[in-house]
């Protein structure tokens, strides 16, 4: 009498070119956010074919969708050290 083996559905990925096309981040950023564990992580299918599982990148996405994002403080432009932007009753007066 035979076994039945479990059927494991296959988990679809996807290659740069389809991930740039569904988070339009530059790869600098998805590398770093991926080292930080902020986002789905890659792996090799061959030396040369990296890929990302499709469900990790969607649920990534849709969490991303639900949780706003607080927004990076705007920096001070006048605590420049080089080329501080003055106030208007900072303003040069050209005589």
């Amino acid at each position: 009498m035979k076994t039945a083996t479990p059927i494991v559905p296959l988990r679809r990925t996807i290659r740069r070119k389809q991930l740039q096309e569904m988070v339009p981040l530059a790869n600098s950023t998805i590398y770093e956010m991926e080292q930080r564990g902020e986002f789905p992580s890659r792996f090799a299918l061959s030396p040369r074919c990296i890929v990302w599982d499709l469900a990790e990148v969607e649920a990534w996405l849709e969490s991303r969708r639900t949780s706003p994002i607080t927004r990076a403080k705007q920096p001070d432009v006048g605590q420049r050290k080089t080329r501080p932007v003055r106030g208007p009753d900072q303003a040069r007066t050209w005589a």
